[in-house]
Formats: C-alpha cells, structure tokens, sequence
C-alpha cells in the first residue's frame, strides 16, 4: 500500500480537542495503516549556496499512514483534531523507490 503524509498546519480559529488524539490515533493503528508521527517544533533552513527559504512556522505536526491511495488517506481524517476543528490538513502522497 502507498505511503501519505498528513501535514497539520497552525490555522486554527477555535482550539482543537486534545484528549481526541489518542482515540483517533488508536483508530489508526487498529485499522494497521499508522506508520508514525510527532509535534513538531522550531528548526532551521539550510542551503549550500545562496539565502535558504524561511522555516515554515505553519506545519505543527505529521502524520505518516499506508492508505490505497488519496481518497482513502482524506477519509482517515475523520476524527483528526486538528481538522474537525476546521484547521488544514495536507495530505501529500509519499513515493517510494523500490
């Protein structure tokens, strides 16, 4: 099964319920399609030459899942936090190699 990101962004206009996480995470590795996921924090930009972009500041976490593919990753939103409290979630499809 292909592998997707969600990428949760910092636009919140109303808070998002913390206790779901762990019921919608549960949901997640119960159906065996979580592959992991954090917070995420400050960082910073680099580049070998030249003036690197910015840190982005509105990416607060991810979310990496198997799904069969982009239709099935937006359904498994259901529950997100960060999305039924009317934020963005991205959703970006990882490519693999082999």
């Amino acid at each position: 099964m292909p592998d997707f990101m969600f990428l949760m962004h910092d636009d919140l206009t109303a808070p998002e319920d913390e206790d779901a996480w762990g019921p919608w995470l549960g949901g997640l590795r119960a159906a065996g399609v979580f592959q992991g996921g954090s917070g995420m924090a400050g960082g910073v930009t680099l580049r070998k030459q030249g003036t690197p972009r910015a840190l982005s500041s509105q990416i607060t976490g991810y979310i990496r899942i198997e799904a069969e593919d982009i239709d099935h990753a937006a359904r498994l939103l259901a529950g997100n936090p960060v999305y039924e409290a009317g934020g963005t979630v991205e959703i970006r499809d990882l490519p693999r190699d082999d």
